[in-house]
């Protein structure tokens, strides 16, 4: 059996690149961009050979993102012998590693959070890490981005929030290769979170880790251009990743406070007030009242108050 594999899911907007960072900048562990493996998982019993594997993988926008050479991957995976899409995945993930001179690998998509179940039945050594986020601040930064859930509103992405927590905590709650982390703790203890994390994929803490938005410009300027989707080319991909450049900063933790509307959040909790509850997370009323000050546009803008 391979050593554990940590992959990082989550709501999208949850802090899943960061985390991704903060552990690849392990000297040990690589985590590519997203690969969507999961759907290549989900249809295992259908791909009788290397190319199929390949064709599958092929067809996803994320496959792009590693920057692997097809005819290398497809000689990769025709050398296994017996042939098994487990094999080719752990393959896969092995070049990805070796591409950055590390032994240990790992994954980072954010929509493997609802297909945990295949792909623990195809890599068992995956040792899933949900990333959650308070989902006023998931709103605050995942509005008026091209993947926003259903029409973009709030009430949208309060629906999908709920959705994807619940359903990921019922299936890792029939786990035992499940471990929740909150995005607030990776900000304002990253040591802590990320010491605990390391035990739990059974490897040692590295002082690097908390150094990763010195890393984070290297990794993050391997995207290449996505010619075929406008709305996610490079500049403004790495443009939604700004802040994987500076140390974490726990003020991002509630920041949703000055950027949200009061109605907005009130429609927030309006949907997903129960799960915040459950989740730990202070209702709008528990926090301190935000003082609005006048820019120079004559536009309100909130701050905490101190």
């Amino acid at each position: 059996m391979p050593a554990p594999a940590p992959f990082i899911v989550g709501v999208p907007r949850s802090g899943t690149t960061l985390l991704r960072m903060q552990l690849d900048a392990h000297p040990q562990l690589a985590i590519p961009p997203e690969t969507s493996f999961g759907t290549v998982a989900a249809k295992a019993t259908q791909l009788d050979g290397p190319q199929a594997m390949l064709d599958s993988l092929r067809e996803h926008v994320a496959w792009r993102d590693l920057c692997l050479d097809d005819a290398e991957v497809l000689g990769l995976l025709s050398r296994i012998r017996p042939w098994s899409v487990r094999s080719g995945m752990r393959a896969i993930y092995a070049l990805l590693a070796l591409r950055e001179g590390k032994a240990r690998w790992g994954d980072k998509t954010p929509g493997h959070l609802l297909c945990m179940s295949t792909l623990a039945e195809v890599l068992p050594e995956a040792r899933f890490i949900h990333i959650i986020r308070d989902g006023r601040a998931v709103a605050a930064s995942v509005r008026g981005l091209p993947f926003a859930p259903g029409d973009g509103s709030i009430e949208a992405i309060a629906d999908d929030w709920c959705m994807q927590i619940v359903e990921g905590r019922r299936v890792g709650a029939t786990r035992p290769n499940y471990r929740e982390v909150r995005y607030e703790h990776l900000v304002t203890a990253p040591e802590a979170a990320l010491r605990d994390l390391c035990a739990y994929i059974q490897l040692d803490f590295h002082p690097a880790m908390l150094r990763a938005h010195e890393l984070a410009p290297r990794r993050l300027d391997q995207l290449p251009e996505r010619t075929n989707t406008p709305s996610h080319n490079k500049a403004e991909r790495l443009a939604r990743h700004a802040n994987l450049l500076r140390p974490p900063n726990a003020s991002l933790a509630t920041r949703w406070r000055e950027v949200l509307a009061p109605d907005e959040v009130a429609r927030f909790e309006g949907q997903a007030g129960d799960l915040l509850e459950e989740l730990g997370y202070a209702a709008a009323s528990d926090y301190p009242e935000p003082r609005r000050l006048r820019t120079s546009s004559g536009r309100a803008s909130a701050c905490a108050s101190r």
